[in-house]
């Protein structure tokens, strides 16, 4: 039986290597994006005292909607967010041997560039600053040269404090618990 209380859980910010290879896969009916990140740490070289870096690559496949996004928001050199689980595959070469491949499968993948565009959550607004004047995408508000409602547009309730509960107040079935 499973351990139930294991996690693979990837979270990697460094910047992508090439641009990104998007394919579409009839047969599923997907997209995928494949591209490859370089995560960089810098450490103190006790022998030396200088400065090292030390770069790990690390191949990443995202599916989907999640491809969708990459082919839009992140380009060569983009520093990127990356989370996800660690997948390795088995594959045969041209020899017929066994081959292994560890890859990381984004399920999120944030561009964290301040040059990049960035979505915003009101509709009509486009990227959010309305500095770059490139987005040309309609929304509520027309053209995004013509600005929507943005953040400080609209006035929100105060956050409630939610109700005191009782542990009587949870339900507790003894022959559902999987405990």
């Amino acid at each position: 039986m499973a351990n139930r209380r294991s996690i693979n859980r990837v979270i990697l910010v460094g910047n992508v290597g090439k641009e990104p290879e998007i394919t579409h896969i009839p047969s599923l009916a997907k997209d995928v994006a494949k591209f490859s990140l370089a995560t960089t740490e810098v450490f103190m070289d006790k022998k030396t005292n200088q400065f090292q870096e030390s770069t790990e690559w690390h191949n990443i496949v995202a599916w989907g909607w999640a491809a969708k996004k990459v082919e839009r928001d992140v380009h060569k050199g983009s520093l990127v967010l990356v989370e996800g689980k660690i997948r390795t595959r088995k594959w045969k070469d041209k020899n017929d041997q066994d081959r292994w491949t560890t890859e990381i499968a984004g399920e999120t993948i944030v561009n964290l560039d301040k040059t990049a565009p960035r979505e915003s959550p009101y509709p009509g607004t486009g990227t959010g600053d309305g500095r770059n004047g490139r987005d040309t995408r309609e929304g509520y508000g027309g053209p995004m040269n013509q600005r929507g409602p943005g953040p400080n547009d609209y006035s929100f309730p105060e956050p409630q404090a939610p109700p005191e509960m009782q542990i009587d107040d949870i339900p507790y079935d003894e022959e559902t618990d999987p405990f």
